[in-house]
């Protein structure tokens, strides 16, 4: 089965066959807004996959589940993709990145971004959620 070799969030990514991408504010872990609900306009998911010979030439199903702190899917995205690699036999590293657009966070707290191969969970990201200000201390005018 393909492995995720490595996957990140950041503000904006390119990614160009031959395996190279070009990444803006890489490793995300933490948005804030202003209020709730924090709709976030933008984030780039970034995927290094990596497929063995056998593998090449068939397609795998792709799918990215955005889980809000009590498991619950607030967006996914799924796809297929048919893997091209070298005739020498080696395992080939397929870059790419996906962009999620205006994701709408409820509330506050501890979220997930989950990577699923041939229905498998093969990633797992954390994305904490906060409000601007709420960094869990009281202010000392409130």
């Amino acid at each position: 089965m393909p492995e995720i070799e490595f996957a990140f969030l950041a503000d904006a990514a390119s990614t160009e066959p031959a395996q190279k991408f070009h990444v803006l504010g890489g490793g995300i872990q933490r948005i804030a807004g202003r209020s709730l609900p924090v709709v976030h306009p933008h984030l780039a998911l970034v995927v290094g996959l990596t497929v063995t010979a056998p593998e090449i030439g068939r397609p795998h199903e792709l799918r990215i589940v955005v889980l809000d702190p009590d498991g619950k899917e607030i967006a996914s995205a799924q796809g297929s993709i048919v893997p091209h690699g070298h005739a020498d036999g080696r395992d080939t590293l397929l870059t790419f990145s996906v962009d999620l657009w205006n994701l709408t966070f409820p509330a506050p707290g501890d979220y997930s971004v989950r990577l699923l191969v041939n229905g498998s969970e093969r990633k797992r990201l954390p994305l904490i959620v906060s409000v601007a200000g709420d960094v869990g201390a009281r202010r000392p005018d409130a």
